[in-house]
This record gives C-alpha cells, sequence and structure tokens, in this order.
C-alpha cells in the first residue's frame, strides 16, 4: 500500500527540522518536492530528517535535493545509509555535464564518414584474409590427418544445408526453367523460330540460372544461417570456453560447414540444372507441343555437355564463398543482439554480391577461352 509523499515543519531550540514521511517516489510524490522548496526558499540552515521515509526512488531524490538548494545556507539532512547513498547517485548524475551537441559540417563531416568508410573497408580485406589464412590451416591440418576430422558435424551440416535445401532449390529453379521458357517462345515467335527455345532453355539454365539461383537460395538460406549459429555462441561465449580446452573454433565449427557446402553445392547444381529443364519442358510441351523425347533429343544434340560442366565448376567456388562469408560473419559478432543481426544481414548481403560478381568473372573467363 502506497502513501503520499509528505513533510512536517518543526520549530526547535537548534532551528527548523522538516521531516518528510511517506512515499516520495515518481507515482506518489505529486508536488509534494515543489511545496517543499516554497516552503525551504530563503530559509537558513534547515536539518531534512529523512528517516521516516518509507520508499524513496530516483525521482524523489531529485525532488528533495532540488528543494534542498532552496535554503539560503546549506543545512543537514539525516537519512538511513540506503537513502543517502541514494541522494549521493542522484547528487553526482546533476553535476554531470551535459552531452555537447555537435554540430553538423557539411561536407567536411561528409569527408569524415567517408574517411570513416574507407578505413573500414581496408580493415574489412585485412580481417577476411587473416580468416582465409586460418580457415586454410585448418583445412591443411584436416587433409594431413583425416582420422582427426570432425567428420560427424560435416555429415550433419550436409543434411541441413544440402538436402534439406533440395525442395527450395527445386522448386525455385523449375519456375526459373518456366520463366525462360515463356520468355523465350514470346520472343522467338516474332522470327518464326520457336523450336530453338529449347536450345535456350538449356543454355540459359545449364550454364547461369542453375548454379546461379542455387547459390542465391543457399546464400539467404545457409550464409544467414551460419553466421547466426556461429554468432550465438559467440553471445554466449562458448567459443571462448572452446579455446580455453584447446579446441580450434575453426576445426570445430568453421571447416565442418565449409566441407559441406562444398560437398552439398554440385549436388545441388545438379538438382537444380534437372529442375529448371523440367520446368521449361513442360511449358514447351503445353505450349508447342514439343514432346519430352523431342525436347531431350535436341538438348544433348545442340546443347551438349560444355554447358553443364560450365555451370558446375562454379559450384566449388560459390560453396567456398558461401561458407566463408557466413562462418566470418558469425565469428565477428559482438556481444549484443543488435551485432547479431548487422552480421547476419552482411553475410547474406556479401554472398549474394560476391556471387553475382564471381558469376561476372567467370562469364568473361569463359568468353575468352572461347567456352
Amino acid at each position: 500500500m502506497s502513501h503520499p509523499a509528505n513533510f512536517t515543519l518543526e520549530q526547535g531550540e537548534h532551528g527548523v527540522t522538516v521531516t518528510l514521511t511517506g512515499d516520495w517516489t515518481a507515482e506518489t510524490m505529486a508536488d509534494a518536492d515543489e511545496r517543499l522548496g516554497e516552503m525551504l526558499h530563503g530559509v537558513r540552515a534547515v536539518t531534512l530528517n529523512l528517516m521516516t521515509l518509507r520508499r524513496c526512488d530516483t525521482a524523489g531524490a531529485y525532488g528533495i535535493l532540488r528543494a534542498a538548494e532552496n535554503q539560503a545556507n546549506a543545512g543537514q539532512i539525516l537519512a538511513r545509509p540506503e537513502t543517502q547513498r541514494l541522494l549521493d547517485l542522484v547528487s553526482a548524475a546533476i553535476k554531470v555535464e551535459p552531452t555537447p551537441v555537435v554540430p553538423q559540417r557539411g561536407l567536411s563531416d561528409l569527408l569524415a564518414r567517408v574517411g570513416m568508410g574507407v578505413f573500414d573497408v581496408i580493415g574489412e580485406v585485412a580481417e577476411t584474409f587473416a580468416f582465409i589464412g586460418r580457415l586454410t590451416m585448418s583445412l591443411l591440418r584436416g587433409l594431413a590427418n583425416p582420422s582427426k576430422m570432425r567428420w560427424a558435424p560435416t555429415f550433419a551440416q550436409c543434411e541441413r544445408a544440402g538436402l534439406d535445401a533440395l525442395p527450395i532449390v527445386a522448386t525455385g529453379t523449375a519456375f526459373i526453367g518456366a520463366v525462360v521458357a515463356l520468355i523465350g517462345i514470346n520472343t522467338l515467335a516474332e522470327f518464326g523460330a520457336t523450336v530453338f527455345v529449347v536450345e535456350t532453355i538449356g543454355i540459359a539454365v545449364l550454364r547461369e540460372f542453375g548454379i546461379v539461383i542455387t547459390a542465391v537460395l543457399i546464400a539467404g538460406r545457409s550464409a544467414s544461417a551460419f553466421a547466426a549459429e556461429i554468432g550465438a555462441m559467440k553471445m554466449r561465449q562458448e567459443i571462448d570456453a572452446m579455446q580455453v580446452m584447446g579446441v580450434d573454433p575453426f576445426d570445430a565449427l568453421v571447416l565442418p560447414r565449409f566441407l559441406a557446402l562444398l560437398i552439398m553445392m554440385p549436388l545441388l547444381t545438379f538438382v537444380a540444372d534437372i529442375a529448371g529443364m523440367a520446368g521449361g519442358m513442360l511449358v514447351t510441351w503445353n505450349i508447342l507441343d514439343l514432346s519430352p523425347a523431342f525436347f531431350m533429343q535436341r538438348i544433348v544434340d545442340n546443347v551438349g555437355q560444355a554447358h553443364f560442366w560450365v555451370g558446375i565448376s562454379k559450384a566449388p567456388i560459390m560453396a567456398a564463398v558461401i561458407a566463408g562469408i557466413g562462418s566470418r560473419q558469425g565469428m565477428e559478432v559482438g556481444g549484443d543482439v543488435i551485432s547479431l543481426g548487422q552480421r547476419v544481414t552482411a553475410a547474406v548481403v556479401h554472398a549474394i554480391f560476391t556471387i553475382i560478381v564471381i558469376d561476372a568473372v567467370f562469364a568473361l573467363i569463359y568468353m575468352e577461352l572461347d567456352i
């Protein structure tokens, strides 16, 4: 039960004593602090007796201190130890200088932000090279002594990052194949060459869309998961505990995820190629009445294996990029949830951006090699 804040004034032989009663809190204080300040205005050396206070919070302590400032001369405050500590805390907070407001400096502020961004990029590059070095050493240790590799976590990650992703990869690339078929039919119909839509589907899916769509889906699915899992362990200091026990986090956490994607990405790309051509085949069968046998025969005769191997050759690089970026962002998580969210977002964005850049580089290389 709360009691309203109040006070009484007593005139004694040694001066005036003001006794505070009730609960001096934000909820029950009301205007008691203002009335106390008005009463003490100009009065000399008043003794404030806080021994009978029931409760007091920072709002009440601030009101009491502000009212005591109205005395002509500083008086005495009698309080229990816990109340005195609260008064000292609030008094120290009152004396702190306010945070200065930095004025906007226009162009100089913009240049400063650009400079800080450049230094952040340089730091990110240095940390990336350090991460690659540690991952390479972990991989070399595993290859030198395969019996010490953590195969159970690796195969568990193969299931989570690979097999569990089959439905979304197959469905996504099937629709992409169907879209390519529809666009190809509408475009080639103007030239009376709709039959060549089969080659368009085969080349587009096998060479580009199969691997790119798979990599983007895995980046959104696995890179974020890797960053969140490792980041959560970093927040709970589990990685620090591993290091104390002599376990290398790269051997236990990063390398299994890296190997899992390295194994599963070519398989997922193969499934994506099959699903993409199946989606295109269904569209051509329904619209152009081209039988599946005719569709597959034209793929074998006119598309061939070269485009398939071009797409598959990108899979290990994409896997390494996705696993590396996701794991690295997880290892960079700080001790708060905001840092975790920022790193998970960065893992997905960086992975997708890098996938697009790598695919463009591969396209230039294969164009120069005439493949």
